[in-house]
């Protein structure tokens, strides 16, 4: 899902069944988007909550998370999954992904990126342990919890309720659901 924001307007996504991982992307132009890596840097920090101002990949304030009443961490380190990440994992090339998603959305408001930006995954859980590994871990059932995001700069945000069922990050069963959006 596509849609196009102005400057001030305030979007809320919400976790409606309460299991559902959200890729999430702002696009500007096919050579400006949010950067997850330079969110890193900018914040020094994996975690971003209310007041983080998240910035593209030329630094400019995109979001703002105004608010956050979800239990866990939102995850900036995975990427999308993508066609190859499933025929890897021994699916059909065709399993329904997150790129696909971004790059359908993105056509049907006549924008186009040549590559699939890292996204936030708001209501993903993938703590890094000590070590540096990863551990993939269902989320917290937290039915209508939901993340609010204003718009710093005109942008198109992108969101996909990933399909990802190999990863335990869509609930127990790891069955991808439905999200909602809605502006505030």
């Amino acid at each position: 899902m596509a849609i196009p924001v102005r400057t001030g307007q305030v979007l809320r996504v919400v976790n409606t069944h309460g299991t559902q991982c959200v890729d999430t992307w702002a696009v500007v132009s096919a050579h400006e988007h949010l950067s997850m890596a330079h969110c890193r840097e900018v914040h020094e920090t994996i975690y971003f909550a209310p007041g983080h101002t998240l910035v593209s990949n030329r630094y400019r304030p995109l979001l703002v998370i105004r608010a956050d009443t979800w239990p866990g961490r939102h995850d900036s380190l995975i990427a999308a999954c993508n066609r190859d990440f499933y025929v890897r994992a021994g699916r059909p090339p065709e399993h329904p992904n997150c790129a696909d998603n971004l790059a359908a959305a993105l056509r049907s408001v006549g924008l186009a990126l040549p590559f699939t930006p890292q996204p936030l995954n708001l209501f993903m859980l993938a703590p890094v342990a000590e070590d540096g590994r990863i551990a993939y871990r269902r989320p917290p059932f937290a039915p209508g919890a939901s993340v609010e995001l204003e718009a710093s700069s005109d942008c198109c945000l992108v969101f996909s309720a990933c399909p990802d069922d190999i990863y335990p990050t869509n609930g127990a069963d790891g069955t991808p659901r439905d999200a909602h959006v809605e502006l505030c």
